[in-house]
């Protein structure tokens, strides 16, 4: 059996996921980065959705956000108020969407929450396990959603990949490999490589390997990394074994040094499936069976591929759920878990480890 939980819009003769399913939600974008830009084009999309605010550091890049997507209002830092701090005390807005660097994440996210917003926050949900705990344990305190957003669990490939490892035309999976790596000009004020920021090639890009692990095989029992730590003491590239009571393994690897193939392969006893590029949003799967033919299967998606969890999340709080079963809390907490242990081996640490931040 997978171990992800495909969501409804997986499911054969399941309609758009840009089509409507209830109320319409109100949402409200924290940031206006790359990122940000990006998923309100998807956000936009669906029948059901409404662009109510956006916040930024900078009154001229939150007016120049709101006009290109055509948001009812904006919010920035006015010297007494940041500007996501006015987006969560206005009452048109039902649902926040956090696009801030990690570092940033678990203030935000508990400040939207104690608003009595509901919260899709980018990966990773916070630093560390405590922190996503405390998000976790607030959220369901209030009867709020919260999500950390993992989008590649929603995309159509994803899922028909998880519907033929659970056929079982693989056999019994034994190995999976995935890796992804892209040469990162260094630049500490980046968030990719600025430690309060949480930078780092694990958080910013082990998740996607660790799906089609987690997709494949589940949590594993162990977990030996080796990397390379940089002098502002983050990591710019990792391995890890994931090792499970069955025999199985998996190969995961991350990089910012290093552009890689970055490609996801899960082996069976009878047979193999792989990825074309990029593995966290890939449009064909080969599959080869053991002395079998092989066949290509290819899938077009909607927009830029975020409308898949975008409507997880607006029918979980259409329906009154507080926790996505795709993108669960459990696997939010045991992920950053592992995370924490593989830092440890790594030697990898930030201030957000010792302090609690609290903004």
């Amino acid at each position: 059996m997978t171990h992800i939980v495909p969501p409804p819009c997986a499911e054969p003769g399941a309609p758009s996921p840009i089509e409507a399913t209830g109320r319409p939600l109100r949402w409200g974008v924290v940031s206006t980065g790359r990122m940000a830009g990006r998923v309100t084009e998807d956000i936009a999309r669906l029948e059901d959705a409404v662009l109510q605010a956006v916040s930024s550091r900078s009154r001229a890049n939150a007016l120049d956000f709101r006009e290109r997507f055509g948001f009812a209002t904006c919010y920035w830092d006015d010297g007494a108020t940041r500007g996501y701090e006015r987006l969560f005390t206005d009452p048109a807005v039902d649902v926040v969407y956090v696009a801030t660097p990690h570092g940033q994440h678990y203030a935000i996210a508990r400040r939207a929450l104690e608003a009595g917003k509901h919260v899709l926050c980018e990966k990773a949900l916070a630093i560390n396990a405590r922190e996503a705990a405390e998000l976790i344990e607030l959220a369901r305190a209030r009867d709020l959603f919260l999500m950390e957003a993992i989008w590649s669990r929603f995309l159509p490939a994803l899922n028909r990949a998880w519907q033929i490892i659970d056929s079982g035309e693989l056999g019994a999976i034994h190995w999976v490999q995935a890796d992804l790596g892209f040469p990162a000009p260094y630049d500490v004020s980046s968030r990719l490589w600025n430690p309060a920021a949480g930078g780092g090639a694990l958080l910013e890009l082990a998740v996607y390997p660790l799906t089609w692990a987690l997709g494949s095989l589940g949590y594993p029992q162990t977990v030996t990394a080796v990397g390379h730590v940089n002098e502002d003491g983050i990591d710019d590239q990792n391995a890890l074994t994931l090792t499970y009571s069955s025999g199985a393994q998996a190969q995961l690897t991350s990089s910012l040094l290093a552009w890689s193939p970055r490609t996801a392969t899960v082996a069976g006893s009878h047979g193999w499936l792989r990825t074309n590029s990029p593995l966290h949003n890939p449009t064909e799967l080969v599959i080869e069976q053991y002395h079998g033919p092989v066949r290509t299967e290819r899938f077009e998606q909607i927009g830029n591929g975020f409308t898949y969890q975008l409507r997880e999340a607006t029918r979980c709080i259409q329906a009154g759920l507080a926790a996505s079963p795709t993108m669960p809390w459990e696997h939010t907490l045991k992920t950053m878990r592992l995370f924490d242990g593989v830092r440890a081996q790594l030697g990898v640490s930030y201030v957000n480890d010792r302090i609690p931040a609290v903004d």
